[in-house]
């Protein structure tokens, strides 16, 4: 039997799940289930003036996914 590309290609965008997008919260406990590769933006305060600590899932184990923390540049509007 030979599918048609077009329901070959409908079938991939409703069963296609999109990426997650990246969210800021204001505690690491307020993330409940952080999955391999997603980033969460932590604004707690811990990090230098113009930084952001960033808590991504870099590793997966037996016990879960292995959390990654780090300061990174803030994103915004370029202020003069």
């Amino acid at each position: 039997m030979r599918v048609r590309p077009s329901i070959a290609a409908f079938a991939l965008l409703v069963f296609a799940t999109p990426a997650p997008a990246q969210q800021a919260v204001t505690h690491d406990r307020d993330i409940v289930d952080l999955r391999l590769g997603q980033r969460v933006l932590v604004d707690d305060g811990s990090c230098p003036a113009g930084q952001i600590k960033e808590v991504s899932g870099s590793q997966m184990t037996t016990n879960g996914v292995v959390r990654t923390i780090k300061c990174v540049p803030r994103l915004g509007p370029k202020r003069r």
